[in-house]
């Protein structure tokens, strides 16, 4: 055990710390609050931003209360980035920018402004404002391009740069940026609204050296860094020693094709320290879902964090986890592989197989794998009347969190990448785009079944009007590395999004496409995968399975399938149903009886079943794990295999 936890010494009085260490939160909220007042995307205005205050070292005091987990533990890594590129030529009234994923960001649209802060002469901080510009440049419009081998197809590559310099606006160097993004305007909007956030942040830390003293702020610094290692440290000491292991995968490589890319998760549990080791993991990817450093260390302190939710966050709790990332990896790819869709690849991955793994330390908080982060785009002009302009929707969806211990699982709710994202209303997306949302609704059977069945995923799809010059691109994942239950759960249902839906011209264009054309009047479609289950479905109370009926969560025939319990509809405009109790007792003996061979059952058999309409896509990933391509019904032999040898281990291992 480390003397952090054996010894407590501390130079302030307890009163003084607590208002100190909470007086670094709110200043921290103060800066959210104003760049979400201020700022001009409509992104960022849906809370796609994060807020820090640093250290003069560059290590972070404190983050804010709603920042999304994925800019957690990487704001650190770009205040010390630009410690590194400007040493002791940085003054008062400087502010930095930076947007590099390989110096510690996590792709180039999020957009760090770094304002450092001085008393007296004296370096003492860095106040931070991360936000996601919607467009930074590159060949598609949103810079989410899936067949970028390499960054220069994704955009604007911005290592540390000064934009203020000495209280002076550096005109020339901002307009060089944002003349190579789209919606300039808009980019030199965030910019100064990030900027104001970072002087406010400033100015409530001078408030408070002026209160209590630079000496006793200073000391502040670290004594909250050490509480959190201290806390940190207690914490993992009462757990047992130990080491675990779990693997979760990205859909493919388009370069491979059928297989499923692994991402090899070994947890060790030593004393009051916790060490993660992802060697195992894939080499990176032909397209963008790969993951540099900085953004693979985030999922690591995100998906532990999640597990500790009373510990503050700063850099003390990252002396005590320790993580190795192997180089040329699809967890630390190197530049200059892209990376910009890593929040749809391997970051989620990353986080769902930690929760798999504290699940198993922390039975009391286990939570299954949630549904996968994705993103919409459509970028061209806008023809309406008084706008004609270009522009640029760019949606996210809620979807299903995992089944809990003891608990179903959200549904609806922001991706794990971002929990504190907003869903954005559809209001504001058509008054800012020629695009009209057709439906927004929960997605009955999304949820995957379990004795406590995940959260419901979403469907939403929309339709052109007067545009011109258009495309839609898609970052997504889980077509086939379907979401995933724990401890006998079963699957949720897979990605993927479709042009002109419920028509003859109906396509399906999968998880990742990009620069697809688009025409006024064209149609689209997606769901959100649910959460998956947590225990065996077959265990369900049979009353909490009508309800989930009643309330349009599940249907009758996903009842009968996923969990053997039959319903009988009475009267629906009243809610009115019963469960037939000797039917769902012969219907479970009948599932439990044969359950066990549907997962072997040759996996051609079941393509053919498929196509001819006798299983849907529920039956093939639940009671068969065949992964199937369902642009061309054909089975995909290497990803079943794969997929079945992990629900063979979360799943059928836990079947009596």
């Amino acid at each position: 055990m480390s003397q952090n936890t054996q010894s407590v010494v501390t130079r302030l009085d307890p009163v003084t710390f607590e208002v100190l260490k909470n007086a670094f939160v709110n200043l921290v909220d103060q800066m959210s609050e104003q760049i979400l007042r201020t700022c001009y995307s409509f992104v960022i205005y849906s809370r796609d931003f994060s807020s820090a205050i640093c250290d003069a070292q560059g290590n972070t005091i404190m983050q804010g209360t709603q920042d999304i987990s994925v800019h957690v533990g990487t704001l650190h890594l770009t205040a010390k980035a630009v410690l590194e590129d400007f040493g002791d030529d940085i003054h008062p009234g400087d502010v930095f920018l930076v947007n590099d994923p390989y110096r510690g960001g996590t792709h180039f649209c999020d957009v760090r402004i770094i304002r450092p802060v001085f008393y007296n002469d004296q370096l003492i901080a860095f106040m931070q404002s991360n936000g996601h510009w919607a467009d930074v440049g590159g060949s598609v419009p949103g810079s989410f391009n899936v067949q970028s081998k390499d960054h220069y197809g994704e955009g604007m590559r911005i290592p540390p740069v000064r934009l203020w310099s000495q209280g002076r606006y550096l005109s020339d160097v901002a307009n060089l940026m944002v003349s190579n993004m789209r919606v300039p305007e808009e980019r030199l909007g965030d910019l100064r609204a990030q900027s104001e956030a970072t002087k406010v942040g400033e100015a409530q830390l001078v408030r408070l050296i002026e209160k209590y003293g630079i000496e006793t702020v200073l000391t502040a610094f670290e004594e909250v860094q050490n509480y959190v290692e201290r806390l940190g440290r207690s914490r993992i000491a009462e757990l047992p020693d130990g080491t675990w292991e779990t693997t979760d995968y990205i859909d493919m490589d388009p370069e491979i094709g059928d297989q499923l890319i692994p991402i090899n998760i070994r947890m060790t549990i030593q004393d009051d320290e916790i060490y993660y080791d992802l060697n195992g993991s894939h080499p990176y990817i032909s397209c963008f879902l790969n993951s540099g450093f900085g953004a693979s260390f985030s999922a690591v302190i995100s998906g532990t964090k999640t597990f500790f939710p009373d510990i503050p966050l700063n850099s003390g709790f990252y002396r005590f986890v320790h993580v190795e990332l192997p180089e040329n990896s699809v967890v630390n790819a190197p530049w200059p592989v892209a990376v910009t869709g890593f929040c749809s690849g391997a970051y989620e991955k990353i986080m769902n197989a930690i929760f798999e793994l504290w699940s198993e330390i922390m039975p009391e908080r286990a939570l299954a794998c949630s549904f996968n982060l994705e993103y919409l785009l459509i970028g061209g002009w806008d023809r309406r009347p008084g706008y004609d302009n270009y522009f640029m929707w760019y949606d996210w969806m809620a979807g299903g969190h995992g089944g809990r211990a003891y608990k179903d699982g959200a549904n609806a709710l922001s991706p794990v990448f971002g929990v504190g994202l907003s869903i954005q209303p559809c209001e504001g997306q058509e008054r800012l785009s020629p695009v009209i949302t057709t439906h927004h609704e929960i997605v009955a059977d999304s949820a995957g079944p379990g004795k406590f069945r995940g959260g419901a995923g979403v469907r939403k799809g929309g339709i052109l009007t007067e545009c011109e010059n258009t495309v839609m691109s898609y970052c997504c994942d889980r077509s086939r590395s379907v979401t995933w239950g724990i401890q006998g759960g079963l699957p949720s249902l897979p990605h993927g999004a479709k042009l002109h839906p419920d028509t003859e011209e109906e396509r399906f264009l999968g998880t990742v496409f990009s620069n697809v054309p688009l025409k006024p009047g064209t149609s689209f479609d997606r769901p959100s995968a649910g959460g998956g289950g947590l225990g065996d479905p077959l265990e369900r109370d049979p009353r909490l399975v009508l309800e989930d009926v009643i309330d349009g969560y599940v249907s009758i025939e996903r009842a009968r399938k996923d969990y053997g319990v039959l319903i009988k509809e009475i009267d629906r405009e009243i809610d009115l149903f019963e469960i037939d109790e000797e039917a769902t007792e012969r219907e479970r003996e009948y599932i439990r009886t044969h359950r066990k061979a549907w997962l072997e059952e040759d996996m051609k058999s079941v393509e053919a079943k498929y196509n001819s309409g006798e299983i849907d896509a529920l039956d093939v990933i639940r009671r068969h794990g065949v992964i199937i391509d369902y642009a061309t019904g054909k089975v995909l032999p290497v990803s079943t295999e794969q997929y079945r040898t992990m629900l063979r281990k979360r799943t059928l291992a836990y079947w009596s």
